[in-house]
């Protein structure tokens, strides 16, 4: 199945190892979800992972990110017409419709309801992936 992760889920995930966003980075290591992305959200999971608040060791962060670029599959997303409460979350609804995405994954569910227009991406937190997998 392949999803979309907001980079929330990525660092939930590392920094608590037996929470809901730890599985969904479980399956998605395992290979049962396809991690979908394109070089905005790629960049963008760099950026955020490498902030030294959250203290993640750097050769971890490039195994994952190194994971995700080799093993998910790469799209190139046309712009969607539509506007989020923050502009930097549209790339991640742009993939999920240009790569087909089962579902996007984030914590914040209430930060991909349009302020304008509409999409029909399935938006799940960690938990309800976790029961519809």
């Amino acid at each position: 199945m392949r999803v979309v992760l907001d980079t929330n889920i990525l660092v939930s995930g590392l920094l608590t190892p037996h929470g809901a966003s730890a599985r969904v980075l479980d399956l998605v290591l395992i290979g049962d979800l396809i991690p979908v992305a394109d070089d905005r959200i790629l960049d963008e999971y760099a950026a955020v992972l490498a902030r030294p608040r959250f203290g993640f060791a750097e050769a971890d962060v490039a195994g994952l990110l190194r994971y995700l670029a080799t093993w998910g599959e790469h799209v190139v997303a046309p712009p969607l017409d539509l506007e989020l409460p923050d502009p930097d979350d549209v790339p991640f609804l742009e993939v999920a419709v240009a790569g087909r995405a089962a579902a996007l994954i984030t914590g914040n569910l209430r930060h991909f309801r349009p302020v304008r227009g509409k999409h029909r991406v399935h938006v799940v937190g960690p938990g309800r992936c976790l029961a519809e997998v």
